[in-house]
């Protein structure tokens, strides 16, 4: 039963998030019970969203998605795990701290108490790594702030009690417990190897991280000179690294070169003696068919390197400049010529890679060495997603977790993920068969979880990298850098017989790779944490299959031995009204919050619901106004039918008695069977077209069909065959009560802002923590029966009447509107010819349609054919 109705004298969408947000927090609405066994459980992977500066339309368009999912599930009487996270680790936010408070760290500085940066500066303060680490907490905790706000607006119900960070000591517990376990098992290790470097960030690449772009260059042909007197000529986009070249390659079947392999050239200006190698990677279509080998260029020289068991000559330092202190006729650079070699080298010794390609360019057409004219090319080079400037390839130690050894056993965990949609399984596949490299664990940052481990000096000063001091599991989380590992003391310190600390600190994906363990405790809560993992869904976008998707199967893998999640629900991208994909290098981006003060959450919300999953769409305002429509309608629907009720003093029988109550009710009831297969398959957009559908024939249609009936008022005498009788009435009363209870818990999970201040009108507690419409409830509990033999499907005999009456009703609004007469305007004469079932049905609704349709006379033929609508229309 209907309680108390108290319906505002002014329905308005405003205020309704910060209103019903508070409300949500205060009453623990969306409270994790973590007393629930675990089959009652549904888990759900938030992304943690990077921490630097302000979440964009995409943002909210992705977790709409998953946050319908978790209303939907809750509502079904699962117990929802849903938390959010907040990804602060990483260069962004380095980044960002220091163009927000003008510094740059400096570790060889002292921590200083109480610093406050002067933000106005052009020029970058130094500061020590404590002061910097501190900004950056400062920084990342207002970002967090503004947007939990946001997330707040948009309806999230995740339960806040649950908020982690990807740096916080918890973050940093998991982390380093992680990376200790893989390392105990021989799955990570440390290597000194080629590595790819950003020289702005001054860092080490992952090979997730990387992106291809296309840059303007030249291919310089160049002659080396062979020990018989000949000649070997080769192209190059990158004549700054010939002091760096080890080798020449060409392909094993190239017959122009077959008989050079094995033998020695000799390198132009530097007179390097270089080995004449053979490797099927050569490509004999391109350029000459023969290439030099640097140490390094870029990957593909890494592995003729490695393969070909080169020597390593490394002159690109960090920086990005040639390294100063290169010494030709040395063991590392030999040299026929070492004067002369080194003095070719000065021209270009700590200049950048483009200033030393000019100058390299010039020396060669001097000695003749350079052949023709350079030719203008676009070619694809690898760049650091977030940076500008291509990457280069230097020597340093870094950490790996293994990977190339896992390729298939990660293909098969593929295999068993559900997908949504199933093509992005492709994506996933194909990134995983084209890895070439272990993953690059470590980065060179300040702002991060720093790698748990010490080395031990020896009594000569040298660090023994092989033999790493490991803490205990209870000493974590620890700062190597800051504190000093078991049996030791600060004083030693970088001596003799004392330790080292890492410099390192993991890359961001590390931790962020670990959000089921993160989020579900799995060191501080493992009995929730055994409840809650695997989770049930990863929601996300599709740019980061590779790496969050990716980086999370492999740490569960090879950490855990299970799958992180059993679904993973992947967003299409957003796309600006030029259909475009919105970034923030484009400058086309589009931030939510001034969209949620125009046309509020739950049009937002609307427009999100209509992305289906992998499917690209426009930010498109012209959705979020009919979402703010149909939020609006919502509202004014349910006053009108709480209005209803509270004006005739009854909220009905217990029973349906009128054909059209009884009709309406199981084309709801279809409608929202058909919204529940769709909402079990994460078809959320489906589900709200079914739903949206049925609602508005409930508005335009059923309303207005029994409208006079509810009232009970009485009708001029010039409608005779308008006649109602007391149960009809209550008939009536008990379908709109009905009906808009069951219509507001549908829409929930998608306008969750306006349906729950509709329900609150006449309800005490939540919808959200409210039964989805079950099969059959809305005809059930007003005494109707479905088919006995067949319980799951509505009776379409009584459906039959409403759509009969519907499509009369229709057929006379548009003589009206044709007519351009008020919808209230008498109806002459209507006129039906139609088979006797079709008849018989409108018959059973004459009542109502007379009335809806201001209709004086009706005249019923009964033909064998298609059903033909006659409107008469007089003058007055």
């Amino acid at each position: 039963m209907v309680a108390v109705i108290n319906v505002p004298d002014k329905v308005s969408l405003d205020g309704l998030e910060e209103k019903w947000s508070a409300a949500w927090e205060e009453r623990g609405v969306y409270r994790f019970d973590d007393s629930v066994p675990a089959e009652a459980i549904y888990s759900i992977d938030t992304p943690p969203p990077t921490v630097s500066g302000s979440l964009h339309i995409g943002h909210v368009f992705s977790y709409a998605h998953a946050d319908i999912i978790a209303r939907y599930q809750r509502m079904q009487g699962r117990e929802v795990f849903y938390p959010v996270g907040w990804d602060d680790n990483g260069v962004p936010t380095e980044r960002r701290v220091q163009n927000y408070f003008s510094v740059r760290c400096d570790p060889s500085l002292n921590y200083e108490p109480n610093l406050i940066p002067d933000t106005e500066s052009k020029e970058l303060r130094p500061v020590s790594r404590a002061n910097f680490i501190e900004l950056c907490e400062q920084l990342t905790q207002l970002d967090e702030q503004v947007y939990e706000l946001l997330w707040r607006r948009i309806g999230l119900s995740v339960d806040w009690s649950l908020t982690y960070t990807t740096v916080g000591t918890r973050s940093r517990q998991v982390s380093q417990a992680a990376f200790l376990d893989l390392l105990e098992k021989g799955e990570i290790y440390q290597s000194s190897s080629p590595t790819l470097w950003d020289v702005d960030f001054q860092t080490a690449v992952a090979q997730a991280e990387l992106e291809d772009r296309p840059v303007a260059g030249k291919y310089h042909r160049i002659r080396f000179g062979l020990p018989d007197g000949g000649e070997l000529e080769i192209e190059t986009s990158r004549p700054e690294l010939l002091p760096a070249c080890v080798g020449l390659v060409v392909h094993p079947d190239d017959r122009r070169y077959q008989s050079l392999i094995g033998k020695e050239a000799l390198t132009p200006l530097f007179g390097a003696p270089v080995k004449v190698i053979a490797h099927p990677l050569a490509d004999p279509e391109k350029g000459t068919g023969a290439a030099m080998v640097c140490t390094f260029g870029d990957l593909t020289d890494v592995t003729w390197w490695r393969e070909g068991q080169l020597p390593l000559r490394v002159i690109m330092g960090r920086d990005g400049r040639l390294l100063e202190n290169i010494v030709f006729g040395s063991e590392e650079f030999p040299s026929v010529n070492p004067e002369r070699a080194n003095g070719f080298y000065a021209e270009i010794a700590r200049r950048r890679s483009v200033a030393a390609r000019e100058r390299i360019a010039e020396l060669l057409t001097e000695s003749g060495d350079l052949l023709g004219t350079p030719t203008a090319v676009q070619h694809a080079v690898k760049f650091y997603e977030k940076g500008d400037r291509p990457l280069e390839v230097v020597a340093s130690r870094q950490w790996f977790l293994r990977l190339l050894p896992h390729r298939d056993a990660f293909l098969a965990r593929g295999k068993e993920l559900e997908w949504l949609p199933s093509h992005m399984q492709v994506r996933y596949e194909n990134w995983v068969s084209g890895l070439n490299a272990d993953w690059n664990l470590s980065r060179q940052r300040f702002f991060g979880i720093p790698i748990p481990l010490w080395y031990p000096v020896d009594q000569g000063g040298d660090i023994d990298y092989e033999r790493p001091i490991v803490p205990r599991r209870e000493d974590l989380p620890v700062d190597p850098l800051s504190q000093a590992p078991g049996g030791f003391d600060e004083g030693q310190r970088g001596v003799p017989g004392g330790f080292v600390a890492d410099p390192d600190v993991m890359d961001t994906w590390a931790t962020s790779s670990l959000s089921p363990q993160l989020a579900g405790g799995w060191l501080d809560n493992p009995s929730r944490y055994a409840k809650v993992f695997p989770m049930d869904l990863r929601p996300q976008g599709q740019e980061i299959i590779r790496t969050w998707l990716f980086y999370t199967m492999v740490r569960s893998e090879l950490g855990f031995n299970d799958l992180p999640f059993k679904r993973a629900l992947i967003s299409g991208f957003v796309l600006d009204p030029d259909r475009k994909k919105m970034s923030k290098s484009k400058g086309n981006v589009v931030t939510p919050m001034p969209l949620v003060e125009r046309f509020g959450a739950d049009a937002l919300r609307y427009w999100a619901a209509g992305g289906r999953p992998g499917v690209d769409t426009a930010a498109d305002e012209g959705q979020m106004k009919i979402g703010r429509r149909l939020a609006i309608k919502i509202a004014n629907a349910t006053k009108f039918v709480l209005g209803t009720l509270d004006r005739t003093g009854s909220t009905g029988t217990p029973a349906v008695v009128h054909p059209v109550d009884a009709g309406f009710l199981m084309v709801l009831d279809e409608a929202l069977r058909d919204a529940t297969v769709k909402l079990d398959r994460n078809d959320y957009t489906g589900a709200l077209e079914t739903i949206e559908q049925c609602f508005w024939e409930f508005c335009d249609d059923y309303l207005e069909l029994v409208k006079v009936r509810a009232y009970g008022d009485p009708v001029g005498t010039d409608l005779p065959l308008v006649s109602f009788s007391e149960d009809g009435r209550a008939s009536a009363l008990a379908t709109l009560r009905s009906a808009s209870e069951l219509l507001l818990r549908a829409l929930a999970p998608y306008q969750p802002f306006v349906t729950e201040e509709a329900w609150s009108w006449f309800h005490q507690d939540s919808i959200h923590r409210n039964a989805w419409p079950q099969p059959g409830e809305g005809p059930r509990a007003l005494g109707l029966s479905v088919s006995a033999d067949e319980p799951e499907e509505p009776n379409y005999a009584s459906i039959e009447v409403f759509r009969a009456a519907q499509s009369v009703l229709a057929e006379v609004r548009k003589v009206k509107s044709e007519h351009k007469v008020s919808p209230k305007a008498p109806v002459d004469k209507l006129v039906v010819s139609a088979p006797v079932d079709r008849l018989k049905a409108i018959g059973d609704a004459l009542s109502d349609l007379s009335a809806a349709g201001v209709i004086r006379e009706v005249e019923l033929s009964e033909v064998d054919d298609a059903t033909t609508i006659g409107v008469e229309i007089g003058q007055g």
